[in-house]
């Protein structure tokens, strides 16, 4: 019996000919091409275009009011919604990271530079020449004078950015990772944290007690709260509302961190309440494999990150003997302002979207010491089920070699785990789970594999 074969690998299997091979593109790949855009994705992208149109137009030409306003978030935002759910609703659920290593945007390509080139350059104005933006501040201002009870400042308007940045893309991220409870649960979480306790609660209160309040940053990521300046306005400024916005941060920094930390490891904060998180993981997620994996980056973050919280810790009692407000304008604009922001959000495309969680952030490093000796959290493996295939280790926002553990069957105890769960989300296998569970074993005893005498090697297993 014959078998005919194509005679094209683009031709079409037929019941005479039943194979069909791989289809190849112009670069020669074997995998699929992606598929093109079909007229609801563009209807999606077009009006996510006319949208930043209208935009430019009003900041232009003057327009101002609720109608240019509502159209432009309106288009911005729908446009937005319906690419996404075309997008990701017309396949299967299930992760997809094709060509994200090799794609442009996110692969270190020229538009990657290009993204990380205009963010760095947006948070440079935001920070130092916030006046350029004036036209754009003033299009917002319905919004800001119905919100805030004020025209918009640079906070409202970068608040205001940031939680549309988190809530679209969040959308993005349920869609894309539908299959995954954790990952939905958590990222519902962390569009709530950011629309409840990091937009609208702050500006309520300014209107209310005539002071900003974020419930979900306080000590040391909210460095100012115990700055004297503030701990007395607080005091003995603002009343009632005022001592509950001194004890909340005090309670939430003495008691619920290390509570919460020791139960569920700094993923409570990291990944599910901290904006810093949210944005890394909604806004940035498709640059999240692109952070540095190296032994020597686990290096310089093990030196930086308690480095900035002794820097913040020092600052913070310099502030109450001295009283020299310059030293908190210091870490505002080293710590503040040039790492967290220009460097840890404008680098996305460049160096990953958790720069300043893993290098500088001082609640993580709070958080990631509790976690690393005293709490519950783990990621447990299954050494027996990994297939090697570095998944995992890719697509950690962090850098850990999450591999090196599954291959040995090792928990994996980091301090610098956010615990947001991608690394069991992209195994193919299930080796990884996030557990809580008894602090008993939960760090393996340093082990030796017998090798030959002659090799004089001995390899321990990691308790670091």
């Amino acid at each position: 019996m014959s078998l005919d074969l194509p005679t094209s690998p683009h031709q079409p299997p037929t019941d005479s000919n039943p194979i069909d091979f791989p289809r190849t593109d112009k670069s020669l790949g074997l995998t699929p091409g992606r598929p093109d855009l079909d007229i609801i994705q563009r209807v999606g992208l077009g009006m996510l275009g006319l949208g930043t149109a209208v935009l430019i137009v009003a900041v232009l030409a003057g327009l101002r009011g609720w109608a240019p306003l509502a159209t432009i978030l309106g288009l911005i935002t729908a446009g937005s919604f319906i690419y996404s759910f075309r997008t990701y609703l017309r396949e299967p659920p299930g992760i997809r990271n094709n060509r994200a290593v090799t794609a442009s945007l996110t692969g270190r390509g020229a538009l990657g530079w290009f993204a990380g080139v205009v963010l760095t350059t947006f948070y440079c104005i935001h920070y130092w020449k916030d006046s350029w933006f004036e036209g754009l501040h003033d299009v917002f201002d319905p919004l800001s004078l119905a919100v805030a009870g004020k025209e918009t400042d640079k906070y409202f308007f970068y608040a205001l950015l940031y939680t549309l940045a988190v809530v679209i893309m969040g959308v993005r991220a349920l869609l894309r990772y539908r299959h995954n409870r954790y990952q939905l649960v958590r990222t519902s979480v962390v569009m709530f944290s950011q629309l409840v306790f990091a937009f609208s609660i702050p500006f309520i209160m300014a209107r209310v007690a005539g002071k900003e309040f974020w419930p979900s940053y306080f000590w040391p990521l909210g460095y100012s709260s115990l700055f004297p300046d503030n701990v007395g306005d607080l005091i003995y400024n603002r009343g009632a509302l005022g001592a509950f916005m001194f004890g909340w941060g005090v309670i939430m920094l003495l008691v619920v961190t290390p509570v919460l930390t020791y139960f569920f490891g700094k993923r409570w904060y990291c990944s599910w309440v901290c904006g810093c998180g949210g944005l890394a993981n909604t806004f940035g997620d498709g640059w999240r494999h692109l952070s540095d994996k190296s032994s020597r980056a686990w290096k310089i973050e093990r030196i930086t990150i308690y480095s900035v919280l002794v820097f913040v810790v020092v600052i913070t009692a310099a502030l109450w003997i001295t009283k020299a407000a310059w030293l908190g304008n210091l870490y505002a604009f080293l710590i503040g302002s040039i790492f967290a922001g220009v460097i840890g959000t404008g680098f996305y495309p460049i160096l990953g979207t958790r720069v300043w969680c893993r290098f500088g952030c001082p609640m993580a490093a709070i958080l990631g010491t509790i976690q690393r000796f005293f709490s519950r959290f783990r990621i447990t493996t299954n050494g027996s089920q990994c297939i090697s295939c570095g998944n995992c280790s890719k697509y950690c926002e962090m850098g850990i070699d999450v591999r090196w553990y599954a291959q040995r069957g090792q928990n994996i105890v980091r301090a610098s785990c956010v615990g947001c769960g991608m690394c069991a989300a992209v195994c193919p296998r299930g080796v990884l789970s996030l557990e809580n569970g008894p602090r008993h074993n939960r760090l393996p005893e340093p082990i030796s594999l017998t090798l030959p005498e002659k090799s004089g090697i001995q390899a321990a297993v990691r308790t670091d």
